[in-house]
């Protein structure tokens, strides 16, 4: 018996270009809603074989949900100066730069890139939507704003074989693109551009280009890919790959402070591991006056990587004659730590990790408790009984190949 699939999507959600070709490929037809997308969650019945095509192979994933934003004119790099923390004025063309930005009182909005495509036109991506929010700060600047979530479509190739196949697609050769720099070329007579980014730490490129041409793309990198192994790849299996490289993920592991309601919620670049993005020697910018004082009284919050320690989890376990229980997606539940009979911060995601074979995740945690080695006691339940197993502070990101940054010699 052959199975077609021939799901058709009747729904408010919006269709990526790709769909036509992502929603039949879907064998599990799973889905998420991602920034009024429906987004494949993952193709196969499970996600171990798209997780591991990330690691081990290559995988290609729909970013076209991301929203785009446009920023061009005269006054283009000395606006975005003033909206984000990095200092826009050293990115030169070509250039991406990884950036948070801040409300009046130095506390986390949003984060995403700044593409700086010519001198005067740049490309913000970001996770939720704040074109208002952007218009409403570029008063009396010379720039023109235009949404570009609708008009560009994007693709993410990702894993150690991504390069390989580029270079069999791509007019010319990826060899010698940088680590978060892009350059523009061409899939035969179809003009694309590729930055050197993503979301799973690993060996990685985005694609950007005209939805027109989404299919035709799509369709050409699995053909040419298929030897190199490469996966269509759902958000299950990306959510772990984050976690292991340490990334933030808005509305998990911290909330926006447009959207928080109360001030306990949000969170400073500082509080999330973002310090090194803020540059206080540069001109004014939303939210420095807040940051400067931060920085002189040292942020009460510090976010961290956790190790759920494995003898001590196995034991509780078998203490319940079970055998030991480990997730096997990642989870994004709010998750007590303690040090004695104190909670001392919270973990926000986590996931056993396939290829380090650890217990990880990211938490929020007291600035005096976020010492490499520092072992608090994670809270879980086993046949809903509560538990308290060790967690050890440790470094981020938990995986860093060198391949992500390194370029053939």
């Amino acid at each position: 018996m052959i199975y077609e699939n021939k799901f058709t999507a009747n729904t408010q959600l919006k269709l990526s270009p790709f769909f036509e070709r992502t929603s039949k490929l879907n064998e599990s037809q799973e889905w998420r809603r991602w920034s009024g997308y429906l987004a494949a969650t993952n193709y196969e019945l499970t996600h171990e074989n798209e997780y591991f095509s990330i690691r081990t192979k290559a995988s290609l994933l729909d970013i076209t949900p991301l929203k785009k934003y446009i920023i061009e004119g005269p006054d283009a790099q000395q606006f975005l100066d003033r909206l984000v923390t990095r200092n826009i004025g050293i990115c030169k063309v070509g250039q991406v730069m990884y950036t948070p930005w801040c409300d009046e009182y130095g506390k986390v909005i949003d984060d995403g890139t700044v593409q700086r495509l010519t001198k005067n036109k740049f490309r913000i991506t970001s996770a939720e939507p704040n074109l208002d929010w952007i218009i409403t700060n570029s008063a009396g600047m010379a720039v023109t704003i235009r949404d570009d979530s609708y008009t560009t479509a994007a693709l993410a190739l990702q894993g150690p074989n991504s390069r390989a196949i580029l270079n069999v697609v791509a007019s010319d050769s990826l060899d010698s693109l940088k680590f978060f720099w892009m350059m523009d070329t061409t899939f035969g007579d179809i003009p694309v551009s590729i930055s050197r980014t993503g979301y799973t730490g690993d060996l990685g490129y985005e694609i950007w280009i005209d939805p027109k041409d989404a299919l035709e793309v799509w369709d050409l990198l699995l053909e040419k890919g298929r030897i190199f192994g490469l996966t269509p790849t759902g958000l299950q299996a990306l959510d772990i790959a984050r976690i292991e490289a340490g990334l933030i993920l808005l509305d998990v592991d911290y909330i926006s402070s447009r959207h928080a309601i109360i001030e306990t919620r949000k969170s400073s670049p500082y509080e999330l591991g973002l310090g090194w993005a803020v540059k206080l020697k540069k001109e004014d910018f939303i939210g420095k006056a807040a940051l400067v004082d931060e920085v002189s009284r040292d942020p009460k919050w510090s976010f961290v990587g956790i190790e759920i320690q494995w003898p001590e989890l196995e034991k509780h376990y078998r203490n319940a004659g079970l055998a030991p229980g480990l997730p096997c997606t990642a989870w994004r539940t709010s998750t007590p730590l303690y040090k004695g009979n104190d909670q001392v911060g919270y973990a926000t995601s986590g996931a056993w990790s396939p290829l380090l074979k650890r217990y990880i995740a990211l938490a929020h945690v007291k600035s005096e408790y976020a010492v490499e080695g520092f072992q608090l006691m994670f809270e879980l339940k086993i046949e809903h009984i509560r538990k308290l197993t060790p967690a050890k502070v440790v470094k981020t990101p938990f995986f860093d190949p060198e391949r992500k940054r390194s370029c053939p010699a």
